[in-house]
């Protein structure tokens, strides 16, 4: 009896830009195609299929696209020439926001798809086989996408990130997210749930998870009516060894007294909370439609603080959008100082075609721009210098999650989320061990490890540093 070879399997490149919520749906993207046969390959020269999953927020980001896809254009080529075919995809915001440009300028391309849409993968790679030209996806389906994924999902390893709300609807005045994710949606309890114990079963220890406006999260409960996010919270810290929690990207609207309570009620959560504010000026707050004035994020801080004093904030910054005046400037510099970050990002206002802010006037000059930014990013780092600093000396558990860059080190976490790196060996990945924390370096910690010995005080943010003195 001859018994026919297995066809050979087929390749996967995806290069993922931008948000954690981009590296969620690759991974996703590879579950749906894997039971057409594809595989994961190291690099595009070695794949059969390459999707670019693009990202929309960050400046230049259809330049940085068409580069990337003349490189890959002249990949494909070759292949074909040598008897292959690639078959080359753009996905993500870009893609849902600029589709038919991208068809336009690179009519190479064979698949062009919305965020919204990774779940018909499969029968769109079985209408490329079958048609000429290329094939779009950029409509908002009515069906949520979320119900058509494989409920396997592919091993993330001991820190894995897990979306359960997308989508935006509150129009701020500079972003494409309502535009390119659509409404806001949220997903059922259960189905969160049951993704976090598959990833907890997988070895994940620390789940992150991941929305545009993620503590707008209503999810339907297991019993019906709907819960909130502080609620999920506690039914995720239920799970056996999952040792840590996370959420990201916040709204400080959505901050409710639940969830600040929650951080001070749930061991599993960790003390750093990324939470967007953008300006500190309420005349700015108001032009860029953020629905909350400069105090209000104060006062949540400080509510923060109360329950969870060690807990270290981070933020996003604009400079320079429309209409900003040098007093408006001022009131951000005002706030960063109030408040204190041990992180926080920080951008050059840049317009974004189809947002209200795209087309106001009064836009600031790029050399203004550029002065502002600078000042804010000499604050900030000033006071991420001062948060690490003040965690030398403290005791704390630390997540390894694989090997060092140097022979005999380990890489980790803090729960404030700090790199860290010390003696050690990779095989202790997914534990979680009491270290020292002995350096503070540029951008990461260099911890000892120590025994069972008890916390020492929560370090000092430089806000509190400043009261004392």
């Amino acid at each position: 009896m001859t018994i026919s070879p297995a066809p050979p399997r087929k390749r996967l490149f995806i290069r993922s830009w931008g948000c954690q919520m981009n590296v969620y749906d690759s991974g996703r993207m590879a579950d749906v195609l894997a039971p057409l046969g594809y595989a994961p390959a190291d690099t595009a020269e070695d794949a059969d299929m390459v999707v670019l999953n693009t990202c929309h927020i960050r400046e230049k980001a259809s330049e940085k696209l068409f580069s990337e896809l003349g490189r890959l254009r002249v990949l494909k080529q070759a292949k074909e020439q040598g008897g292959e075919r690639m078959i080359l995809a753009v996905a993500g915001c870009v893609a849902q926001a600029e589709g038919a440009e991208i068809t336009a300028r690179a009519p190479y391309v064979d698949l062009v798809l919305g965020p919204q849409s990774y779940h018909r993968l499969p029968e769109m790679v079985a209408r490329i086989s079958r048609a000429t030209g290329s094939v779009i996806e950029t409509d908002f389906p009515t069906e949520q996408k979320f119900d058509f994924l494989p409920d396997s999902t592919t091993p993330q390893g001991v820190t894995a990130f897990l979306t359960i709300q997308e989508g935006c609807d509150k129009f701020c005045s500079f972003c494409v997210v309502p535009y390119t994710r659509g409404s806001e949606y949220s997903r059922a309890a259960t189905a969160v749930i049951a993704e976090a114990k598959r990833l907890v079963a997988q070895g994940a220890r620390e789940i992150a998870l991941l929305g545009q406006n993620v503590n707008a999260w209503h999810g339907e409960g297991p019993s019906g009516g709907t819960w909130t996010l502080s609620r999920l919270l506690l039914e995720l810290a239920e799970i056996p060894d999952l040792a840590r929690l996370r959420y990201t990207t916040s709204h400080p609207r959505d901050m409710d007294d639940a969830l600040i309570a929650a951080h001070g009620q749930i061991p599993q959560l960790m003390p750093f909370l990324h939470l967007p504010v953008q300006s500190g000026s309420d005349r700015m707050l108001q032009a860029m439609n953020r629905g909350h004035k400069a105090d209000a994020y104060r006062h949540i801080a400080e509510k923060l603080r109360a329950v969870r004093p060690d807990i270290a904030l981070s933020s996003d910054f604009i400079a320079g959008h429309p209409g900003e005046t040098e007093a408006d400037h001022q009131a951000t510099l005002k706030l960063i100082e109030d408040v204190g970050f041990a992180l926080a990002y920080s951008f050059k206002y840049s317009s974004r075609p189809g947002t209200p802010a795209a087309t106001a006037q009064m836009q600031v000059a790029e050399a203004e721009k550029d002065r502002r930014l600078q000042e804010i990013q000499a604050l900030l780092r000033e006071q991420q210098d001062a948060f690490n600093s003040a965690c030398v000396g403290r005791s704390c558990e630390v997540l390894v999650t694989g090997a060092g860059r140097d022979e005999g080190q380990f890489a980790g976490r803090s729960p404030w989320l700090q790199p860290v790196h010390g003696l050690g060996s990779a095989g202790m990945a997914g534990q979680m061990v009491q270290a020292t924390i002995t350096a503070a370096l540029r951008n990461s910690l260099t911890v000892r490890l120590e025994g069972n010995e008890a916390l020492g005080p929560p370090p000092q943010t430089p806000r509190q540093e400043k009261a004392a003195a």
